[in-house]
């Protein structure tokens, strides 16, 4: 059966109310207040969610510095019913570095979004585990292991619903004997989670000219690894921050490193992906970073027990797309609500599924479908959330003046201005070039020569790979597509030395061949869907899509 044959077997089809893709906090909080309020209404609501990871949290990564403020609204019993927030913030520091040493920022100079008390250390994973058993508990069907690859539309041009992608293609691009056409979902509003740069969320921003008049998104490359600690070494509750070295003054990017429970310790650090340098590796970076005498006295004698990648959406308000269309609505960082400023998004993804969910269970009242949810976008101008992103607006933006001017407005925007009762900065700037457009010619920027992993400290890449359990059916044809085959060689690798090989945390792209001969290898088995490369590729030719099955990263405790 060929492709053409295979698009023309029937797909069968589900309805529901409510259809949700992706099963982090913001999907997850859409569909558990649906319930909820179906419930106090004594209404019937049908609400599916789908998860592309192998199960809820399979594919959730971040630090993770939880506010529980949202949560607390969706369910002010939280500790009652035994939510996985053990550890709480007892302190917080911030460093400045230099290649050998460290400045602490006094606590009392520390700008709001710095301070972490009432804020609690979590495994986000967990978090979003607990959540899914929640909302299961109140009748939502979750399926995992289906990832939605194409958006359906009716005939006036609305959202209709989702499809979940085809299985048992190989990679040839012909049906196996495990072949299995992808089911449709239909709905009377379609809710998008995906996280940061979803590949449906952002064919949607393009068809519906979401961000028209917005800033360009902007993103970084968050890498994290999870640390068994020598018991003498941890401090629970300890949150660390840093800026500075190992990465110059022009180039936006810091680190975490959280003493969590039972234990452990997570470090990680996070790399704008408007860097300009194309001999820079964000994982390289990280790895040096930790041989940093303020850093490595928390992890030496501990072991390695984890590690995994993903972009976040950085650009904060002035870069948010209109968050509704036709037949649908974009929530957390598929829309970009992550506040940068305190390196938070799970609070913000939280609240706008709520918000969301609670337009859209009105306009199920009112007997509407597939039209615009304009009630979510007004709520959410009238949020606390808004507020908070409102503060924190050119957060990003000073850092395209350079590390120490950004630091000193960063210091007026969020500490002195807030004294003075004012949280809303009385100037707005702007960024408008994208990251992807941010590399200069390899020919003009020094080369960075990156130290030898020592096995201990420091690791390679694929050994880093491993420990995220990522997996893959080999025989499929690549979700990492090439728009032009010709253009890796011809421009990245002539003109950029070949970037890919570099932003990648994972080890994905590798140039082969003799000079002349060169030809770009990808090894989507690698992929920890962390979509740095949809996002840096200088010429935009790099598309993620969704794999079969529940293919990826299966991370435990991240």
């Amino acid at each position: 059966m060929s492709q053409p044959e295979q698009d023309t077997v029937a797909r069968e089809s589900m309805e529901y109310d409510i259809v949700v893709v992706g099963a982090g906090p913001g999907g997850l909080a859409t569909a558990i207040r649906l319930k909820q309020l179906a419930t106090q209404a004594g209404r019937e609501v049908s609400v599916c969610v789908l998860e592309k990871g192998s199960e809820a949290g399979a594919h959730i990564l971040s630090g993770a510095i939880m506010d529980p403020k949202a949560l607390t609204e969706l369910f002010p019993d939280w500790k009652e019913r035994g939510a996985p927030l053990k550890q709480a913030v007892t302190t917080d520091e911030f460093l400045f570095l230099d290649e050998t040493g460290s400045k602490a920022t006094p606590h009392w100079l520390l700008p709001e979004c710095f301070h972490n008390q009432g804020n609690y250390i979590v495994s986000l994973g967990a978090v979003v585990r607990w959540l899914a058993q929640q909302a299961e508990a109140l009748g939502v069907e979750i399926f995992a292991g289906f990832a939605a690859a194409e958006v359906l539309y009716d005939d006036a041009g609305a959202v209709l619903g989702v499809a979940t992608g085809d299985m048992g293609i190989g990679k040839d691009g012909q049906p196996t004997d495990q072949y299995q056409r992808g089911m449709e979902l239909h709905a009377r509003y379609t809710i998008f989670a995906e996280g940061a740069r979803g590949h449906l969320g952002r064919q949607l921003i393009a068809k519906y000219k979401l961000d028209a008049g917005k800033d360009p998104q902007s993103y970084g490359i968050g890498i994290k690894e999870l640390w068994q600690a020598d018991p003498a070494r941890h401090q629970p509750g300890l949150v660390v921050h840093t800026a500075g070295w190992p990465l110059d003054g022009a180039t936006y990017g810091g680190s975490f490193l959280y003493h969590a429970d039972d234990g452990k310790i997570t470090v990680g650090f996070v790399v704008g992906l408007d860097y300009k340098n194309p001999w820079l590796s964000p994982f390289n970076e990280f790895q040096r970073f930790k041989t940093h005498p303020a850093i490595r006295k928390h992890l030496e004698g501990g072991t390695r027990i984890g590690y995994g990648a993903r972009a976040i959406t950085a650009g904060g308000l002035l870069s948010l797309p209109r968050l509704v269309f036709p037949g649908g609505a974009l929530v957390g960082c598929e829309a970009g609500t992550l506040n940068a400023s305190r390196i938070k998004g799970s609070h913000a993804a939280i609240k706008t599924g709520m918000l969301a969910a609670e337009a859209a269970f009105a306009a199920l009242a009112d007997g509407r479908q597939r039209d615009e949810l304009s009630a979510y976008p007004i709520a959410f101008e009238q949020s606390w959330l808004h507020a908070e992103l409102l503060q924190a607006k050119n957060f990003k933006q000073w850092f395209k003046k350079g590390r120490t001017f950004a630091t000193l407005m960063t210091g007026i925007e969020q500490w002195l201005l807030p004294k003075l009762g004012i949280r809303n900065p009385p100037w707005t700037i702007h960024r408008r070039k994208p990251d992807h457009a941010c590399l200069e010619p390899a020919a003009t920027q020094p080369k960075i020569d990156y130290p030898k992993p020592d096995g201990v400290l420091t690791f390679d890449r694929l050994s880093s790979v491993f420990l995220s359990s990522t997996h893959h059916d080999e025989d499929q044809p690549s979700h990492l597509t090439l728009k032009d085959a010709s253009v890796p060689v011809a421009v990245n690798l002539r003109e950029y030395a070949g970037p890919e090989a570099r932003y990648c945390p994972a080890g994905v792209y590798e140039y082969i061949g003799d000079a002349g001969s060169e030809r770009l290898q990808i090894n989507a088995a690698n992929c920890v869907h962390c979509k740095t490369c949809d996002i840096k590729d200088p010429t935009q030719n790099i598309v993620w899509v969704a794999p079969q099955g529940g293919g990826g990263p299966n991370y435990t405790g991240m």
